[in-house]
């Protein structure tokens, strides 16, 4: 079958889906995105999602590029057109495409979306939450506005190839005071020796995650003990358990972090929790 991918207005075979070689999300990076997981053919927390894309196009002040009401048919039409059951929709916005130069162009300039979905294996993810993943650590090189979901992500890039040239699934990323702040491409929990859940605050060091608030939803519905503040990774290379949220993950148990063993080596007890019942405490549309 062939993947079609919405650009512009225009639902394109893959192979012919293009932008501008001047649009600005090429050039500068000048663009933000989002990624919301498809299970059963249903959007999941799509309503956080496209809240978060507001909040990060007007961070930028991007104007958006279509109504919202329009954005929501098309996130379903590459969902239908590419059959996608269990999966992915991403989206990016850019600036638009325009002569380059680092001012902005005519706020008039047509912005550049792009949206396409994929499958993704439920039971390859699955597999992996059995076992659990490897993380390791790395310098946060990041900068100062982390919480604007855009696609310069270079950093989080190199972080997770150098942690997969050690075996490590994700990189945690650490701040110079010695602090984790999140994954290249998640946010970071673990369960600390007392059994509280501990992440950091949500501020402009991390994305606050889609995942990561409804995690925080599930938590409260089960009376669990959670604490939003910075850890350091000797606290992490001790804790009872480890995990990670995103989109794609959902929750991740880490059963090692930096060669350290994670409690029994295994995903413990409340993380599996968490992923049991996350996909009824999540908002499917």
């Amino acid at each position: 079958m062939t993947r079609i991918v919405y650009v512009n207005g225009r639902y394109r075979p893959y192979a012919e889906a293009a932008v501008h070689v001047e649009d600005r999300g090429f050039q500068f990076a000048d663009a933000v995105y989002e990624v919301i997981e498809v299970a059963g053919g249903r959007l999941i927390d799509e309503a956080r999602h496209l809240a978060r894309l507001s909040r990060s196009l007007d961070a930028l002040d991007i104007q958006p590029p279509i109504a919202e009401t329009a954005l929501r048919h098309v996130l379903r039409q590459v969902v239908v057109r590419n059959r996608v059951r269990d999966g992915l929709v991403y989206l990016q916005v850019t600036r638009g495409a325009a002569p380059r130069d680092f001012p902005f162009p005519d706020r008039d300039t047509p912005r550049t979306l792009v949206c396409l979905a994929r499958p993704l294996s439920r039971a390859a993810r699955a597999a992996s939450a059995a076992k659990g993943i490897a993380v390791k650590t790395m310098p946060d090189l990041r900068w100062g506005r982390c919480d604007i979901k855009t696609v310069m992500l270079l950093p989080a890039v190199l972080a997770k190839a150098a942690a997969g040239r050690e075996g490590a699934k994700e990189a945690w990323l650490v701040d110079e005071q010695g602090f984790v702040t999140e994954g290249a491409a998640s946010n970071a929990w673990i369960v600390d020796t007392e059994g509280r859940l501990v992440t950091r605050r949500a501020d402009s060091a991390i994305l606050d995650g889609v995942t990561r608030n409804t995690v925080l939803d599930a938590i409260e519905i089960e009376g669990l003990e959670v604490v939003e503040r910075a850890f350091r990774p000797e606290e992490a290379h001790v804790a009872r358990e480890a995990f990670i949220t995103s989109a794609t993950n959902t929750v991740m148990p880490v059963v090692s972090i930096d060669g350290h063993t994670i409690g029994d080596g295994k995903p413990g007890p409340i993380t599996r929790r968490l992923r049991e019942i996350f996909p009824s405490v999540a908002k499917a549309s």
